[in-house]
């Protein structure tokens, strides 16, 4: 008996054991299989949602119990129906085809509405007619969608290019032997030669604009650059045996550039304008050529190296001075990438323009004539996140903002419209939510779809001032929540300043138990053209519910330096990517800690691609007695190696100390903690070998780390091989536990 007793007592040790450890092999079956076992369990959820060009219906597809659902909605009878039956379509296109269709292959980005009765749909080569009352289709024509090819950053050889008419169709413009000719079209006997100082290294673009009275020419000459090449290695090509190099058009910081200098041409006069070169000097670029309507000068947008002054330049067509109508400057950096905002109104008689001038990010009014700001449209302690229209005739403006209601997230899309004046500011929504609207065209109406990481979606449709007419859906996250699901907790601390709140999210385990103690793994992106933490409803953000089911606590959180803030807050991150956030992040993990004792900050790791990438191994680098563990993938490790615009935007011109100061690689002797390195060998947004530099001096270092070369692979996190290499390295450095076998997980 005592034999018997003391085996059914080591066995139930043996199952508290089993059932207290964490980064087990049930673990890692729980997190495999969360992924299915939540998808498609959110119902009533609108998406696709489209307006007819009438503006008075609209549809949307959403997700139900039973499958895929179409609505149709009269906006002002407020009536829905069912905008077509998906299952008789996809019968009818099978029948037609002589093929069995699946209804997930209906793409709903390909559908439009005809008329009261028909729908138009693209598949297969064809466009489709669907009849919704009588359940018949036709097939109307054959389709090409042409899809353009080509490396993202590829610079085109703007030296050639296509004649371009005049506005009566009866001469033409266009570029030989570096100069511009014009010529009557059909004629090549009237070829006039308008410059003469052109050459293969200073040549007249191709891009050339006709005015509207047909008698100027604008374009720019341009002192050309040579442009820095990447190369990479293709090891394993699908369709030889050898591998094969691949190249890259990519400038980096540093690199000189292309210098581009308006020019107008004057037929009456036969004058050849140039803008002064004075006034654009030491050009990052020049573009947005613009002619006004009545052809009496061109404005052009000039962002100066360094991206400290950001101009509005316009060239005079009839005695060729040269004048900005706008000048900001600022003396850290100007966002032109994120928050640039210009509109031209009664051609050009006015400019709505946005700026961080007095330290927000708000709309002001120019006179176009003078320069002089009219106006300041919006003010207060809050941002202007994205105009969405500006109705010249009323003068009235439409957009999306965050922060202005006080008690909410500051990162709420929230919509207001106000008038050019600054006055009549109307909150169009105001429901404490992160919100997403659907204008149509008369901006009679609009379908508001509100929602937050811990509140289902509402979807309801407003009139022009906001008021609700109707509610249109109500999110169903029962099932979500009967799988086991359970939302992220949102959660505020104060930045390093004492004052600043900083959000972020928390995301726990479903089998989460507060008597356990958790490791805690920081999901990093904190590139400062915007803000990450998610706002919106969703169940398993990047993931991170995934990894919190081998039993991890996960947070991700918007840091100091990072956009959507106030310009202060923004500006930490000038000549400073190093800094990432980093002191408010480890304040915030402090003191959600000390709220929640079962999160263990003896063992924090923390990972991130491209941007997350570099931060991530920052961390270890120049906070190693904080985090421990680390998993960096595409990383840029040094912004020196990385594309221009993004690395000059915030380090700046000249290249300067602060980038071997930001550097990981010139900082790699500072590692203690555990660092895996991931990157595709033919990553073409960040140069892979930054990463191989950054574990070349890891190496001269003598610092223990890993590192994985992923063939074939581009810009990523490492692919599902990467994935469970990063779970696998958290689970043994942080949790202290070998991982379970790949063949028997």
């Amino acid at each position: 008996m005592s034999r018997v007793y003391f085996s059914i007592i080591f066995f139930l040790l043996v199952l508290v054991g089993q059932g207290a450890a964490q980064g087990t092999k049930a673990d890692y079956q729980q997190a495999a299989g969360l992924r299915g076992k939540i998808a498609n369990k959110l119902y009533d959820v609108p998406s696709q949602i489209k307006w007819d060009k009438d503006g008075r219906h609209f549809w949307y597809e959403k997700n139900t119990a039973e499958g895929r659902e179409f609505v149709l909605v009269d906006a002002e009878a407020r009536v829905k129906t069912t905008f077509f039956d998906l299952k008789a379509l996809t019968s009818a296109l099978s029948s037609a085809l002589g093929r069995t269709i699946d209804e997930r292959a209906i793409s709903t980005d390909r559908v439009s509405l005809l008329g009261k009765d028909s729908i138009a749909l693209e598949y297969d080569g064809y466009r489709w007619t669907w009849n919704r009352t009588s359940n018949t289709l036709g097939k109307k024509e054959s389709i090409n969608r042409e899809r353009r090819g080509g490396y993202w950053g590829q610079r085109f050889d703007d030296s050639k290019g296509e004649p371009i008419e005049s506005p009566d169709k009866t001469q033409i413009a266009y570029v030989k032997n570096s100069n511009i000719y014009i010529a009557k079209k059909g004629d090549p006997s009237s070829e006039q030669q308008v410059t003469f100082d052109g050459s293969p290294g200073e040549y007249y673009a191709a891009h050339l604009h006709w005015s509207a009275d047909g008698k100027k020419i604008a374009g720019s000459r341009v002192r050309k650059a040579e442009v820095r090449q990447l190369t990479l290695l293709e090891s394993s090509p699908s369709d030889q045996l050898q591998p094969k190099l691949q190249t890259r058009d990519y400038p980096k910081p540093g690199d000189a550039l292309s210098q581009y200098y308006p020019v107008i041409y004057n037929l009456d006069t036969r004058k050849l304008l140039t803008c002064d070169a004075s006034l654009i000097e030491n050009q990052f670029s020049v573009g947005r050529i613009d002619w006004r309507e009545d052809s009496r000068a061109i404005t052009f947008e000039y962002n100066k190296r360094g991206h400290q002054q950001y101009a509005v330049v316009e060239l005079d067509a009839n005695v060729g001075g040269t004048r900005y109508l706008i000048n900001e400057v600022n003396k850290t950096f100007i966002d032109y990438s994120g928050k640039r905002f210009r509109k031209d109104v009664g051609d050009g008689k006015e400019i709505i323009w946005a700026s961080e001038r007095d330290g927000w990010n708000h709309l002001y009014l120019y006179d176009g004539k003078s320069g002089a700001v009219k106006n300041q449209i919006t003010k207060g302690p809050w941002v202007v996140r994205k105009v969405v229209h500006v109705d010249e005739t009323n003068r009235r403006i439409i957009f999306e903002g965050s922060g202005k209601i006080k008690g909410q997230d500051p990162y709420f899309i929230q919509y207001y419209s106000v008038d050019f004046d600054g006055k009549n500011l109307i909150e169009l929504t105001r429901e404490n939510a992160n919100h997403t609207a659907y204008f149509n065209e008369g901006l009679d109406y609009f379908v508001d779809v509100f929602s937050r990481v811990d509140q289902v979606p509402v979807t309801v449709l407003r009139d022009r001032s906001g008021k609700v007419v109707t509610e249109l859906e109500k999110g169903n996250a029962e099932e979500l929540l009967q799988a086991g699901w359970k939302a992220p907790e949102v959660f505020t601390a104060k930045a390093r300043d004492g004052q600043t709140d900083i959000w972020g999210i928390i995301i726990r385990p479903t089998n989460f138990d507060p008597q356990k103690r958790y490791p805690v793994i920081e999901y990093i992106y904190a590139g400062p053209h915007s803000s990450f933490v998610p706002k919106t409803f969703i169940p398993n953000p990047s993931g991170m519910q995934e990894l919190a089911e081998l039993g991890f606590i996960v947070v991700q959180i918007d840091g100091m330096g990072t956009s959507n803030r106030s310009k202060a807050f923004h500006d930490v991150c000038w000549k400073n990517l190093k800094d990432a956030g980093f002191p408010d992040r480890i304040l915030w993990m402090k003191s959600a800690a000390q709220k929640y004792p079962y999160m263990d900050l003896e063992h924090v790791g923390i990972y991130g691609t491209s941007a997350g990438g570099q931060s991530s191994t920052a961390a270890v680098l120049f906070h190693p007695e904080f985090y421990k563990v680390a998993v960096s993938s595409c990383g840029c490790h040094d912004n020196r190696m990385d594309k221009i615009w993004w690395n000059e935007q915030w380090m700046g011109w000249p290249v300067g100390p602060e980038y071997a100061a930001c550097s990981n690689i010139e900082n790699a002797e500072k590692l203690q903690g555990k660092l895996l390195l991931i990157v595709g060998e033919l990553d073409d947004n960040v140069d892979p070998s930054s990463t191989y530099q950054l574990t070349n001096a890891l190496i001269k270092a003598g610092k223990d780390h890993e590192l994985i070369l992923v063939p074939g692979m581009g810009h990523s996190s490492g692919g599902e091989y990467g994935e469970k290499k990063r779970r696998d390295f958290f689970v043994r450095h942080l949790l202290g536990v070998d991982p379970p076998a790949w063949d028997v997980r």
